[in-house]
C-alpha cells in the first residue's frame, strides 16, 4: 500500500491579545467612545507608546480625520468635549455626596440589659452590607443581618452593645470599612421608652 499524503495540517490561529483601558475599562480602540477621552490617552501614552502612536500620532489623526469634513470634525470635538465636561461634573456631585453622608451608629436597648447596634449609612462609601454584617458577625461572634428600617433604608442590626467597637473599627479602617471618613461618624444611643 502506497502511503497517502493528505493536505498539510492547518496550524490554528493564536488568540487576539485585547488590551482594555484601566480609565473607562474599553479596549483601547473604543476609547474616544467613552466619556473620560482624555484620560485615557493619558494612561494609554504612558501604558503602550507603540499604541498610543498607532492610535493617536498625528499621522493616524490625519487619516482619520482626513475623511470629515471640517464641519462634522468641529461637531466632533465639541460633542468630545461636553461628554468629557458632563463625566467630570457627575464624579464631582458623586463626591460631595458621598463626603455628606453621614454613618450613623445606633444602640438601642431592647430590654433591661440588652442592646443591638444599628448601624446605618454605609452603603453611601460603597461597603456591601450584606458583607459587612458577615464581617460584623465573624468579628463579634454575635448575630448581624441587614434588614429594612421603618425609613425603607437598609441597615447591619448586631446583636450586642458593639457600638464603641464599631467606631474603633472605622476609625482604624479595618477590612471593609476602609474607605469610610471617621469625621462622618455619628454616635446614638436609643433607650426604650417606657409605656
Amino acid at each position: 500500500m502506497a502511503s497517502a499524503e493528505g493536505p498539510p495540517a492547518v496550524e490554528p490561529t493564536p488568540p487576539v491579545e485585547v488590551l482594555y483601558c484601566q480609565v473607562c475599562s474599553f479596549p483601547v480602540e473604543y476609547c474616544e467612545f467613552g466619556s473620560s477621552f482624555t484620560r485615557c490617552k493619558e494612561w494609554l501614552q504612558k501604558t503602550d507608546e507603540a499604541l498610543y502612536d498607532r492610535f493617536y500620532s498625528e499621522e493616524a489623526l490625519q487619516a482619520k480625520i482626513g475623511t470629515l469634513s471640517l464641519e462634522a470634525q468641529e461637531k466632533l470635538e465639541k460633542d468630545t468635549a461636553k461628554k468629557e465636561a458632563k463625566a467630570e461634573a457627575k464624579a464631582e456631585t458623586a463626591l460631595k455626596k458621598k463626603m455628606a453622608s453621614q454613618v450613623t451608629i445606633k444602640r438601642i436597648e431592647r430590654n433591661k440589659r440588652k442592646h443591638v447596634t444599628a448601624i446605618l449609612g454605609l452603603e453611601n462609601f460603597d461597603v456591601d452590607l450584606k458583607k459587612a454584617a458577615k464581617f460584623f458577625a465573624q468579628k463579634f461572634a454575635t448575630g448581624a443581618s441587614v434588614t429594612k428600617n421603618l425609613q425603607g433604608q437598609d441597615e447591619i442590626v448586631v446583636q450586642g452593645d458593639v457600638s464603641g467597637e464599631i467606631v474603633e473599627m472605622i476609625e482604624d479602617g479595618v477590612g471593609l470599612l476602609k474607605g469610610v471618613p471617621k469625621d462622618n461618624v455619628i454616635e446614638v444611643e436609643e433607650k426604650k421608652k417606657k409605656g
